[in-house]
């Protein structure tokens, strides 16, 4: 079977693995690259070279020293996209403080979800954000002081919490903090969806935030002639290991936008000059549908790295936008990407890319034996690495989902891929009861929760259905049960849903049954509401024109 090995040379710019840190990386590029700009704040002339960003960073990282911040504390950041983020960010690494990015979406039981396990006992909050925060002040079991980034801290005078501003962690220091790393020491939590429970809290060392960057410079063949741009929220993985710290590791020009825009995407090519884009979910269709116009292929835009990419229109976004190449991989924040596509490539329809085996082992096997399926054949795909530190050491505070996760000495993913007989992997389904809805992954248990909370609901199973768009992936559709003699109607359910969920979790469909489907031993079958699908009964929001607020 071929391998991504067999077309292309996997190389790296920091040889030794005891190098593999981010503070080693920006400290050297803040050394070679001087004066080369690194950032640039959306179209605007906000711009900062590598070594002014190196030395904003290490005033932060005094400061957050100054303030009581140490080696291993962990810190939640709750931030729109901005420089400040960035900034934030790097500054932990510094000090071997742990970065928990919050997805400024969480909101009551999901925020205090990610807090509470993490044991965080700092954040720093946008102003935006803080209420949130108070709302859920009483549930919170380790968080004792916050940093507000922004004006508005009148709100915080009758709380409990210790109370910083943004401008209280920047000391004058300029020089590096010298903290004792490891490249196996961890760097940062990231939230996951789980299976059947609550979020996960995925921890990621600095090798394996550094490895995983490695794997997207040599995907897209990122330069220090190259423009990155993106408006992915940098609380993700994807805008950090995948778009920051390759540029990074490049001394390629990163363009950062706090969101993204699928009518405003060529505008934001042409006058930024980006040479490389990535896109999560279903951008890729949302900017295809958008009307044709002249300058479509007026753009210096080399590679688009879509993961997924909707291959039904995989030709013709290239030829209307003029790319080069179009590439994608198959991989998990726990594990980084063991499946590429080797750049210039032609893949077979619907493959992802090939197995890194210098890097990685990888089985696809059937989740009740274990073993191995035959090729064609959907598998759960589990992962082996060859070397230390390039997947998740365990998600925190959850040792029980890292021994189930890594049975037989194999990571489980919970997706089912299959295996053609000349390499290729193709992405087939979920095995477990996640979906993934336009970029975010969402845990049905947490959508769930809070709908049993309804005094009329009695039971609600939360399951995928197809997108209608390229590359959307699911939409979320809730089942759901009243209690005897109590009802409620759609609009009440999605307004106290929109209270208690981020919006990406809230239902578009709902159905309302007498009974939902179950085993003998009363556990229920999602997989035949998934057969069932939806019907004329089936409540669209979306269809309704049933708004949701995204605050």
């Amino acid at each position: 079977m071929q391998t991504y090995d067999d077309f292309a040379d996997f190389t790296f710019e920091w040889e030794d693995q005891e190098d593999w840190l981010l503070p080693t990386v920006l400290e050297a590029q803040a050394s070679e690259r001087a004066d080369e700009t690194f950032l640039q704040w959306e179209t605007t002339d906000i711009e900062v070279t590598f070594a002014e960003t190196n030395r904003i960073v290490n005033r932060l990282a005094h400061g957050l020293r100054d303030v009581g911040i140490e080696k291993g504390d962990h810190v939640l950041l709750m931030l729109p996209n901005s420089l400040e983020y960035l900034y934030l960010w790097f500054a932990l690494a510094k000090i071997g403080a742990v970065e928990v990015p919050v997805n400024t979406s969480y909101k009551e039981g999901t925020l205090t979800h990610v807090a509470n396990l993490t044991e965080a006992e700092f954040g720093v909050f946008h102003d935006s954000f803080v209420s949130r925060v108070l709302d859920v002040e009483d549930d919170l079991e380790s968080l004792e002081r916050i940093a507000v980034l922004g004006d508005d801290v009148d709100e915080t005078s009758d709380s409990d919490l210790g109370v910083l501003t943004y401008d209280d962690l920047r000391s004058e220091k300029e020089t590096n903090p010298e903290a004792d790393l490891h490249f196996d020491d961890v760097a940062s939590i990231i939230m996951t969806s789980g299976t059947t429970g609550p979020s996960k809290a995925i921890q990621k060392t600095y090798s394996h935030q550094y490895f995983f960057s490695e794997q997207c410079r040599n995907l897209v063949q990122l330069t220090d002639d190259d423009i990155y741009m993106t408006g992915n929220p940098l609380f993700h993985s994807n805008a950090q290991v995948l778009v920051v710290f390759p540029a990074l590791i490049a001394g390629a020009k990163i363009c950062l936008f706090e969101k993204f825009t699928a009518s405003g995407w060529v505008d934001r090519l042409n006058e930024t000059g980006a040479t490389v884009c990535n896109f999560l979910g279903s951008m890729m269709d949302f900017v295809y549908q958008q009307p044709e116009r002249d300058i479509d292929d007026q753009n210096d835009l080399r590679c688009l790295f879509a993961a997924p990419t909707a291959y039904g229109i995989q030709e013709e976004f290239e030829e209307r936008y003029g790319i080069e190449f179009i590439t994608e991989v198959i991989g998990t924040t726990e594990t980084c990407m063991p499946v590429l596509a080797p750049y210039g490539v032609e893949r077979p329809e619907g493959a992802a890319g090939l197995l890194l085996e210098e890097y990685y082992d990888v089985q696809l096997v059937d989740p009740k034996t274990d073993r191995p399926v035959e090729p064609g054949t959907m598998g759960e795909y589990a992962i082996r690495p060859k070397i230390s530190s390039i997947i998740t050491p365990g998600y925190y505070g959850m040792p029980e989902k890292t021994v189930e996760a890594t049975k037989n000495c194999w990571f489980h993913t919970g997706d089912g891929l299959r295996r053609d007989e000349d390499g290729w992997f193709y992405f087939v389904d979920r095995m477990g009861d996640t979906l993934r809805r336009r970029g975010e992954n969402i845990s049905t248990y947490e959508v769930e929760q809070p709908l049993l909370e309804h005094p009329a609901v009695q039971a609600v199973a939360v399951v995928g259905e197809k997108a209608e768009e390229e590359g959307g992936e699911d939409e979320v559709k809730a089942w759901i049960v009243f209690e005897e003699g109590k009802e409620a109607t759609p609009e009440e359910l999605i307004e106290w849903s929109n209270d208690r969920m981020p919006y990406f979790m809230i239902p578009r469909y709902l159905e309302f049954v007498d009974e939902l489907p179950k085993t003998e031993n009363e556990k229920i079958q999602k997989a035949k509401l998934r057969e069932w699908g939806n019907s004329e009964e089936t409540f669209d929001r979306v269809a309704a024109g049933v708004s949701i607020s995204k605050d």
